[in-house]
């Protein structure tokens, strides 16, 4: 017999035991009575088509949790399936010319095999992918009970478009002003779409946080900062002379610092706002304004790094303390139609944003908040604003107050004089989920030119995608197809259309944790749920985290879930990123890894004489090419060794300070360490098997506080 272990004949041999006797099988609840059930769930992955080591990392986490809990007698569920949907199989489709259900179906069976060689203890019988029939047919199910419980709607919006994706994004999925996935400037543009009332959750969504102890702290404030509840007042400013006419007797604006109003200088309304379309009409100006902000994002990030710009409209408002004084209204591409009521009060001193506008148009800057421990005769506003807390002054009956108790003040005046009240408002803003795309969930509505908007019956789910389809012209292939829209009325039997949007792929995602727990039986996703412990990335702490949570709400008070808390992942880690050294050619194209090798002091394109530059340790990506396969690493040292080398190269604990030269310290010191024992401290042997001069090995020994005495064991 072999004294080598050889991984692949042992490995494959449990592997098939494991599967033949279905031990990783989670219990149904009546086969484990009095045993205490663990959920472990990694947030699944798309099937791109190959595995890396990012991958390989996440769900050795999860299994390890499951295999702990395991070995502690609990009844474990531990399931994997696929977020399949979404616009790279569609791009792919286009590409290579394959059809996408083709392309994600084949990557599913190669991404499969590379989990099972990982040998995680996974439970296989209830794998499914978003885009099988059965998954979006119930999809379907529960969006028609969101639209008869008023939870889903439709209506027409301001929104970001993806001009290379040819589809609508979210808020959340628009990065410094760009498309999540391409890149790609957003633009606005005004279209009619279906939403999901997460408002309508907004409070319940922040109150819940406070319950979430096993989350990390960081994903918590971002959620709480994304929510956005803010109080403060709604406030009427009248018209002065030359209103404009059809819009009642004044503006509206909602601030959350009304103890700052004697430090106005302008109003400012969206570009979007009624007023400003009206103006537009009969000012060229301001219809090309009006096209320029159009170019920004609807997100508030992308509007918050855009260049502060405006046109006066030529009119103006009073002041609500003060009928004598006028303030001019200016439309301006910073403030945002959908927060508030799409109209500022600008109080240059106190807020940057204003003083960058008040600078750049010549308009006044009054400071209305004294800084602690500072003189009203040294406090001057240039460049920056100040935003913070202090004692009010220049501003009548509310000077010497501090900030906390001239809002009070300022609301209760407001509120006496009939020109204001007091106000909760929040951030977060209604998720839009129609997509223009074929490889998605389609949303189970037809439009009758007599009945409107008609729900499909339940009895005709799933409304299924056509597999006839072509990408030859751009934009939407279902709104393209002959047939697949063309149906008749389910209300009055009348020739009709089919919604052509699809749901976005978030939408996917928010309730897979049920249909793990279960395909149907709601006792048996009670037993299961919430998720004990959820393992991903950070990075989806306001996307697929935040619907997630609101999914799970709205399908328990709609009776499709029973979960009384609310909250669907009772702990959660977030992994971060595993990260690598990217290479290049001279010609700028990336180079994987696998193709690079080090020799004669510099990098070379495996078997050439062609130079590669290493550029920065960034997160693998495809994109860049720095994929390290973990099919090599299971073939040479087999999963186990795999498994534990990326949790000890990259542990759960790791700070960000533990960069490369640390972990590359630390790697030295234990071969070296692994020598010295090997060969009993023989320096001669030690020297040869590690290729190190003798002088470099006593530097490094000293660097390490390695002896070579207290391996000895003999020998010379």
């Amino acid at each position: 017999m072999s004294s080598r272990y050889n991984p692949q004949a042992a490995e494959s041999h449990w592997r098939k035991a494991w599967a033949d006797a279905a031990i990783f099988r989670a219990k149904p609840p009546a086969e484990a009575p009095g045993q205490e059930k663990s959920y472990v769930l990694e947030m699944f992955p798309y099937p791109s088509g190959k595995l890396h080591m990012g991958h390989v990392r996440n769900y050795a986490m999860g299994d390890v949790v499951a295999r702990h809990r395991r070995a502690h007698g609990h009844n474990v569920l531990h399931p994997m399936g696929w977020d399949a949907f979404g616009l790279p199989a569609e791009n792919a489709a286009i590409e290579r010319g394959v059809h996408p259900a083709d392309w994600t179906y084949k990557n599913i069976d190669s991404m499969r095999a590379q989990l099972e060689k990982l040998g995680l203890t996974l439970d296989w019988s209830r794998e499914f992918a978003t885009c099988d029939e059965e998954y979006y047919g119930e999809q379907q199910r529960l969006f028609l009970k969101f639209v008869e419980g008023g939870l889903a709607y439709r209506r027409s919006s301001k929104v970001n478009w993806d001009p290379v994706d040819n589809t609508v994004l979210a808020n959340e999925q628009v990065i410094d002003g760009k498309g999540w996935r391409t890149g790609a400037p957003v633009e606005q543009r005004e279209l009619t779409q279906w939403f999901l009332r997460i408002t309508q959750y907004a409070d319940e969504l922040l109150k819940g946080i406070d319950t979430l102890e096993n989350w990390p702290d960081k994903v918590r404030l971002m959620q709480a900062n994304w929510i956005g509840k803010s109080r403060g007042a709604t406030v009427k400013w009248p018209f002065a002379k030359d209103a404009p006419s059809g819009f009642g007797d004044g503006i509206e604006v909602y601030t959350t610092r009304p103890d700052t109003l004697y430090g106005a200088s302008f109003l400012a309304l969206a570009a979007d706002h009624p007023i400003v379309r009206k103006l537009a009409d009969d000012r060229p100006d301001i219809k090309a304004f009006v096209a320029d902000a159009a170019r920004i994002g609807t997100s508030e990030e992308a509007i918050e790094k855009a260049p502060k710009l405006g046109v006066d409209l030529g009119f103006t408002v009073r002041h609500p303390f003060d009928p004598g004084w006028e303030i001019p209204v200016w439309t301006a591409n910073f403030v945002l139609s959908t927060y508030g009521t799409g109209a500022i009060f600008g109080s240059p001193a106190g807020d940057q944003r204003d003083l960058d506008f008040a600078r750049k148009y010549d308009l006044p800057v009054t400071p209305v908040v004294l800084p602690p421990e500072t003189s009203a005769d040294d406090h001057v506003i240039t460049d920056t604003a100040y935003t913070g807390p202090g004692t009010i002054y220049n501003s009548d009956f509310l000077n010497g107050l501090s900030t906390e108790e001239a809002i009070a003040a300022a609301i209760a005046r407001l509120e006496e004089n009939g020109l204001g009240t007091g106000t909760v408002n929040y951030r977060l803003r209604d998720w839009g989920v129609s997509r223009q795309r074929y490889w998605g969930c389609p949303i189970p509505i037809v439009h009758c030119d007599d009945c409107g908007v008609v729900p499909v019956p339940e009895a005709d789910l799933p409304v299924t995608l056509p597999k006839d389809v072509s990408f030859d012209k751009p934009g939407n292939p279902l709104a393209h197809h002959p047939t697949w829209k063309k149906t008749s009325c389910p209300s009055c039997g009348k020739p009709a259309e089919r919604e052509t949007d699809t749901l976005d792929t978030f939408v996917d995602s928010s309730w897979y944790y049920a249909r793990f727990a279960s395909v149907s039986d709601p006792e048996e996703r009670a037993y299961w749920l919430p998720v004990d412990q959820y393992v991903g990335g950070v990075e989806h702490a306001v996307l697929h985290l935040l619907y997630a949570r609101f999914v799970a709400r709205a399908l328990h008070d709609l009776g499709e879930l029973q979960l009384p808390g609310g909250e669907p992942f009772a702990g959660l880690f977030t992994q971060g990123m595993v990260t690598h050294e990217t290479y290049k050619k001279s010609d700028g194209k990336w180079v994987e890894p696998a193709d690079v090798e080090r020799r004669d002091g510099g990098l070379y394109l495996k078997g050439s004489d062609e130079q590669v530059e290493a550029g920065p340790i960034e997160k693998i990506s495809k994109s860049r090419k720095n994929v390290v396969d973990p099919d090599e690493i299971i073939a040479t040292f087999g999963a186990d060794t795999a498994r534990w080398f990326v949790l000890s190269d990259s542990p759960p604990d790791s700070r960000p300070q533990d960069g490369l030269a640390q972990r590359v310290a630390r790697y030295e010191a234990e071969l070296i360490r692994e020598a010295l024992s090997n060969h009993r401290g023989d320096i001669r042997k030690v020297t040869a098997a590690l290729g190190l001069p003798r002088k470099t090995l006593y530097d490094k020994l000293t660097k390490y506080g390695l002896k070579p005495e207290d391996f000895r064991r003999g020998g010379g």
